[in-house]
């Protein structure tokens, strides 16, 4: 009998593992699609029978009490989550989209969807976001409650003029105005390296809000030029850009000085660092406030690439009155257990 290989034994089992875990992650997939479909399917039958025969809202009541009764493992046939069903059917009236869209997401994202999105091209908006970047029910929430859908791709930039076509549209959508780092407090007196200690702290939660395909490379990254030492407050690499991203950050407002700054940095980088495969270099400098005429007017001859946006973060004064991420978790976790979201989703 063969002695076993220890290693070929770990790699193989290191291999299934994954493979169950993958299968694992699919099935569930497909039950929360499957049940999705479902509740929009009943919601369209009670909207049907409603607009045809002229029920009330008590053949919700009674139809709660009846579906209960046959099924009563299943824990999302609560009269609430009988009108969720009926209003999820009313505003998504076209089957591809649920199919497409809202079936890729849990049942409590599109509750929290149809609660707190009124207009219905900004809910189909965040229901594509929420799919394209895996948002959590807290996350989805959050980029709701900071209006992500206004403040994305409208940063000032000259991306149109510096970046091929394609290049230039990708970049601007991955752009946002203000950068909303509600994550931070920072004292009246905080300095340039205070914002930056501070971002790295919460370095993941400054990754989500600047959005997908960002990879953290350094902070103070040191470039050599003539023998001088320069730092970059933060460098990043964009997978879906392929290229550097160059972060200066200011603790003032804008000034047109600070184009000819990033213009220099980029140049370095894109001669020290860019390969062959890499897009040029981009820049984005976060200011505390700016003038958008003058950020037009200081980044219209530049021909490097950069943007120019401003970022939020909390007053102390605010923050201390503010319930911390855990209590937001902890309340959303009740109300979905409330509203029995949580068991179906």
């Amino acid at each position: 009998m063969k002695i076993l290989d220890v290693t070929e034994y770990r790699d193989w089992l290191i291999e299934l593992k994954a493979r169950i875990r993958k299968a694992q992650t699919h099935a569930f997939a497909a039950v929360n699609s499957e049940l999705v479909l479902l509740y929009w399917q009943i919601g369209k039958d009670i909207l049907a029978r409603q607009e045809r025969q002229g029920w009330g809202a008590k053949v919700v009541d009674q139809l709660s009490v009846d579906l209960r009764q046959e099924f009563p493992d299943m824990k999302g046939f609560s009269s609430r989550n009988l009108k969720y069903m009926r209003a999820f059917a009313s505003v998504y009236r076209d089957p591809e989209f649920v199919q497409r869209v809202s079936a890729q997401m849990s049942w409590s994202h599109n509750c929290a969807l149809l609660d707190k999105v009124s207009v219905h091209e900004t809910r189909e908006w965040y229901a594509n976001a929420a799919i394209a970047h895996g948002w959590s029910l807290a996350i989805l929430l959050h980029q709701i409650e900071t209006k992500a859908h206004e403040r994305q791709g409208v940063a000032v930039t000259n991306f149109h003029k510096t970046l091929p076509e394609r290049q230039s549209e990708l970049a601007q959508q991955l752009t946002k105005d203000p950068y909303v780092l509600d994550f931070l407090t920072l004292k009246n007196d905080a300095r340039e390296r205070d914002l930056e200690n501070a971002l790295i702290t919460h370095l993941q939660s400054f990754l989500l809000e600047l959005g997908r395909g960002f990879a953290f490379v350094g902070r103070q990254y040191r470039l050599v030029v003539g023998g001088q030492e320069f730092y970059l407050d933060l460098l990043f690499y964009n997978a879906k850009l392929h290229c550097y991203v160059i972060i200066d950050l200011k603790m003032d407002d804008f000034k047109p000085e600070y184009v000819g700054k990033m213009q220099f940095y980029l140049a370095v980088v894109d001669e020290q660092l860019k390969s062959s495969r890499d897009e040029p270099s981009i820049g984005l400098i976060l200011c505390k406030t700016k003038n958008g005429v003058i950020a037009e007017y200081a980044l219209r001859d530049s021909c490097k690439p950069m943007g120019v946006s401003e970022y939020r973060v909390l007053p102390p004064e605010v923050a201390e009155v503010l319930p911390t991420i855990k209590q937001l978790e902890a309340e959303l976790v009740d109300e979905n257990q409330k509203n029995e979201h949580d068991s179906i989703s």
